[in-house]
Formats: C-alpha cells, structure tokens, sequence
C-alpha cells in the first residue's frame, strides 16, 4: 500500500465519521470503502488503528463490535487535507451517507454486550440510544453464556417491542 493510498484512506475514513453525528461500526465503515473497491478488509483494519494509535479517533469496544468517531484531532487534520479527497470521492461519500444514514444510525443506536459477574452469573447489558443519550438500559443477569449470547443476538429484533411495551406499561 502506498503512502499516498494510505493517506487517502484515512481521509476517507475521517471524512465518513465526519459527517455523521453518531459512531460508526467497522462493517458500516467498509461498506463504503470496499463495496466501492478502494480497498481491502486488512488494509482499512490497518488504517483504522493507525487513526485510532495517532488520537484521530476514538473507539468504544461493546462487546465484540467497536464503534468509531471522529474526534477533535481527527477534524482539525481531515480540515488540513480534506482538498486530497478528490470532488467525485466526496460526491461518493456525500450520497453513500445520505442514502444509509437512516440505516446506520439505527444499527449504531441499539447495542447489547455481556460479561461475566463476580458471583457467576452473567450480566446481559442491553440498551438504545438516541442522539448519545440512552433511550433505554437494560441489565439482565442470566446463569450461561450460551443465554446471554443468545439473548444479545436478538436484542436488535426485539428492542423496539420491549421498549414500547415498557412505555405503555408505565404511562
């Protein structure tokens, strides 16, 4: 890879978190990146922790899935050299996001992970979020990993019920 590849990379990376007001996942990040060809899996992986190691952005791991955004170093530098992403690269990315903001932001919105408590049980830490700010936080203690996996895999087709139905219980 390049300097200049790898320079152009980052600014994309950069640019995408950017222009969203929420963080976003490595899948939703390589959607752009490697559904347009730029790169590789391994290459935007690199990319991404060479941003992360020199403080451009930050990262929250929940669980297995981590989440990515832009912080004040990050804009200060994409404002030095965002003139290298060429003007059909940002109509790109302009219309890329636009099309997929709804998407993203659901999908960065309701999050769920687990761990393992001092007495043995497993605590299933489950939430949404709305503009960074919890909708919602649910701790459920459950006695095997197998359920709290379970559990989190489904956290994302049902949250919105459970959440309704919690709200109408309680009005």
């Amino acid at each position: 890879m390049s300097l200049e590849a790898s320079t152009l990379y980052k600014l994309i990376v950069l640019y995408m978190l950017d222009k969203v007001d929420f963080p976003l996942t490595i899948n939703q990040l390589s959607e752009f990146i490697i559904g347009k060809e730029y790169t590789n899996y391994f290459t935007l992986q690199q990319v991404i922790h060479e941003l992360s190691e020199s403080g451009l952005i930050t990262v929250n791991t929940i669980g297995t899935a981590s989440y990515y955004q832009i912080n004040n170093q990050g804009k200060e530098t994409l404002g030095f050299f965002s003139n290298k992403i060429s003007a059909p690269i940002i109509e790109e990315l302009d219309a890329f996001l636009t099309e997929n903001n709804y998407k993203f932001k659901s999908e960065s919105a309701i999050m769920s992970d687990y761990y393992k408590s001092t007495n043995g049980d497993y605590i299933v830490h489950c939430q949404i979020k709305e503009d960074s700010s919890p909708l919602i936080e649910l701790n459920l203690s459950v006695s095997s990993q197998k359920i709290a996996e379970h559990m989190c895999m489904n956290w994302k087709n049902v949250s919105e019920d459970i959440y309704s139905y919690i709200i109408r219980q309680l009005n």
